[in-house]
């Protein structure tokens, strides 16, 4: 295992999916470098993160022996597996960790992903001048998998039950993107209130305030 006060680098940028990483940063206590830059938006920021990620896309976590990590889901769940004292995943052996699997694995295919789309509808080969209506799809598409999620969940105080993990963080960032919060509210009405308690946590006050400004 890494030393635990050995430095991070993290890629990220604010209102982005890195946010997630950051919070599961901040919650276990480790310290870690921020390479600013939203990749969706700059060239330079891509330039930046190519050099340890070639897709140029962020979160992008370097560990301190110089090994690279991407994919949100992955880091999230790597991190709250490093301390063996955290609840932020379930245990191997603990039953609900089929359907933590599960539901960070779908996050992150069935809604995150589709954002990659948004920013160049002709990367899915749709014109330009479809753009309004395929993020319209995009939209609707988003919706209907939070409301499918929120249909097959039994949340507590938390999704999963009554510790906060890293899908709580995860769903509480993504679901900020496209159709926003609003939206999501409206269709995953089960998972509102563990949202609302994740964004509420004193511990991540300061961190929501600085990354997600608006």
């Amino acid at each position: 295992m890494h030393h635990p006060h050995a430095p991070l680098t993290l890629y990220g940028a604010p209102a982005s999916g890195a946010v997630a990483v950051e919070a599961a940063l901040t919650l276990l206590g480790l310290p870690y470098t921020l390479v600013e830059g939203a990749t969706w938006a700059e060239e330079a920021a891509r330039d930046r993160v190519a050099t340890s990620n070639p897709m140029r896309q962020i979160p992008t976590l370097v560990l301190p022996d110089g090994e690279v990590m991407t994919e949100s889901a992955a880091i999230l769940i790597y991190l709250a597996d490093l301390d063996p004292a955290s609840t932020l995943a379930p245990k191997p052996s603990d039953p609900k960790r089929r359907q933590f699997l599960r539901w960070m694995l779908y996050v992150s295919s069935a809604v995150y992903a589709l954002h990659w789309i948004k920013p160049d509808v002709r990367r899915i080969g749709a014109p330009e001048a479809s753009r309004d209506a395929v993020v319209e799809a995009v939209h609707e598409r988003i919706a209907f998998c939070w409301a499918n999620m929120d249909s097959q969940l039994a949340p507590g105080h938390y999704l999963l039950g009554d510790e906060l993990t890293v899908l709580d963080l995860y769903v509480a960032v993504v679901s900020r993107f496209g159709p926003w919060r609003e939206r999501f509210f409206e269709v995953a009405p089960g998972m509102a209130a563990a949202v609302r308690r994740v964004d509420e946590d004193p511990r991540l006050a300061a961190l929501w305030a600085a990354r997600f400004p608006n």
